[in-house]
């Protein structure tokens, strides 16, 4: 899977966040299980792919390949967070990526903390002159810690104030790296097609943010 230039080159902004702000947890600073169709998140749908609330859980299909969408629940800045979210993974893909997007900037530029049912992942870093993979030297990496065709995966996210971006996979810490370009922004979660068309088929459900410690 070579899905390094792909971020710059095929990004989809289906539609613009709704400016709700769903605060539903104790302790939670965002919390959302998809149960209702409130308008909170961004949906939309297009010839290349769609997002929409899905038997309560919010759904990205891919129809177009190597093609990254993503879908953003408010227009709030969080810093020093943690995310986790359930992907529940219906791709016959197995590059077919899915997670969380931290720190977006209005440009559109973040960190995305990616997972494939391939039993890979990648920490990334996305600027307006590139994409870098922060991880592995650059490269997706398989870890053992990620069951492949698994039909789902519980992806958590710290986005430090510190520049300390960690991801987790099902309660365990895969990787964490530390960058600085960016320290605070908005939310958002992704699905990221390969070479497979009409194979990238994730849906979300049990999203919750909380400050780091």
């Amino acid at each position: 899977m070579n899905k390094r230039l792909s971020v710059l080159l095929a990004i989809a902004v289906l539609v613009a966040a709704s400016l709700a702000c769903s605060v539903l947890g104790s302790g939670a600073l965002l919390e959302d299980d998809f149960a209702g169709s409130d308008g909170t998140w961004g949906t939309g749908s297009d010839a290349d792919s769609s997002v929409e609330y899905l038997n309560e859980t919010l759904n990205f299909f891919v129809v177009k390949d190597f093609y990254f969408v993503w879908s953003t629940p408010d227009d709030v800045t969080y810093e020093n967070i943690h995310v986790e979210v359930t992907a529940l993974n219906s791709s016959t893909d197995p590059g077919a990526a899915f997670g969380i997007i931290c720190n977006m900037q209005v440009t559109d530029t973040s960190y995305y903390f990616a997972v494939t049912g391939a039993g890979t992942y990648a920490i990334g870093l996305s600027t307006l002159t590139e994409d870098t993979l922060l991880t592995n030297d650059n490269e997706w990496t398989e870890s053992s810690l990620i069951t492949p065709g698994a039909a789902s995966y519980r992806i958590g996210a710290d986005c430090g104030s510190d520049g300390t971006l960690t991801l987790y996979v099902d309660g365990q810490q895969v990787d964490s790296v530390t960058d600085t370009t960016y320290t605070s922004g908005n939310l958002a979660l992704f699905a990221w097609s390969d070479e497979e068309t009409s194979g990238t088929n994730v849906s979300f459900d049990d999203f919750v943010v909380t400050k780091l410690e």
